[in-house]
């Protein structure tokens, strides 16, 4: 079996071939294949002692509000990414205790995102996206933006879809990995990942049950990774106004621990995947659910 080929078929399998791999403010990446069958590998951190990288220890992960889309965690899954159309995206979460560092295994991760023409299942009705998105803004963002970001409380399903959110829980290192589609932009946001960590509870048959939130929070990706997307089909068919990074009122212009995703893909061949990874620091003491959030104030510069 050649390199390229191992990859391939842990993929096609649910199974992600890990690599003890280090980067530099973010999780570490196993070499898998997305897409076309691209390979992508994680580098060595710069600190390494006797041939053994040293992960940093990270800061508390910034808390962000949950939105008015979150469902429950009924969806016990790796692969999220049902018949979504979209640039394939392979993402590691790995979750660590913020204070010893250590990873925190068996902790239930949720993610849930809009598809490339923003919309998010069990809202579709509601959700701002769509080909044509609405009326684009006309004035650049000044408070709490609509459709996932900080507007109105959580909202009751409205309808029975469930593309793109699912959750599974963190193994003995703290990781978690899935695979879903490089999500779009709608009026208001720039393009983010919503997430959730919990503890305290276990997997049942009907999903993860008991315990506490500790961490609620978004992934944000860069505005290089974003431009390109939006040169592939579906995205390139959405109209609305996008909002950047800078611009976004729930990204606090803090690099990683802001909730930046490190990323990964062949330069000019983004349609053929991308890689993306995060080390979330969470106090699993505390409990965070996302719902009394204040907008935070930017710092001068994102790191």
């Amino acid at each position: 079996m050649t390199d390229n080929e191992q990859p391939q078929k842990a993929l096609a399998t649910g199974e992600l071939t890990r690599r003890k791999v280090v980067l530099a403010g973010g999780a570490a990446v196993a070499a898998v294949a997305v897409g076309g069958g691209v390979a992508f590998a994680g580098q060595p951190g710069p600190d390494t002692a006797g041939g053994v990288a040293r992960e940093e220890c990270y800061r508390l992960t910034a808390e962000t509000t949950e939105g008015p889309y979150y469902i429950d965690a009924d969806k016990i899954r790796r692969d999220v990414t049902e018949d979504r159309e979209g640039i394939p995206l392979a993402l590691r979460v790995k979750v660590i205790d913020s204070d010893t560092c250590r990873p925190l295994k068996h902790a239930a991760v949720d993610i849930w995102h809009c598809d490339a023409l923003g919309i998010y299942s069990g809202y579709e009705d509601a959700s701002q996206g769509g080909p044509g998105g609405g009326e684009p803004p006309t004035d650049p963002p000044t408070g709490p933006p609509p459709g996932g970001g900080g507007g109105p409380g959580k909202q009751d399903p409205t309808d029975d879809n469930r593309y793109l959110r699912g959750t599974w829980l963190t193994d003995a290192h703290g990781h978690v990995d899935f695979r879903t589609v490089f999500p779009g932009w709608y009026r208001g946001r720039a393009v983010h990942i919503h997430a959730k960590v919990h503890v305290g509870g276990k997997m049942t048959d009907a999903g993860y049950e008991g315990g506490h939130t500790c961490h609620t929070g978004q992934f944000f990706f860069d505005e290089a990774a974003v431009l390109a997307s939006a040169e592939v089909a579906p995205y390139s068919t959405n109209t609305t106004e996008r909002t950047t990074l800078t611009e976004d009122t729930i990204y606090d212009q803090n690099g990683v621990s802001g909730g930046l995703l490190r990323l990964r893909y062949k330069k000019d061949a983004i349609a053929r995947g991308v890689v993306a990874s995060i080390t979330v620091g969470v106090d699993p003491d505390e409990t965070n659910e996302g719902q009394d959030w204040v907008t935070p104030s930017p710092s001068a510069s994102a790191s």
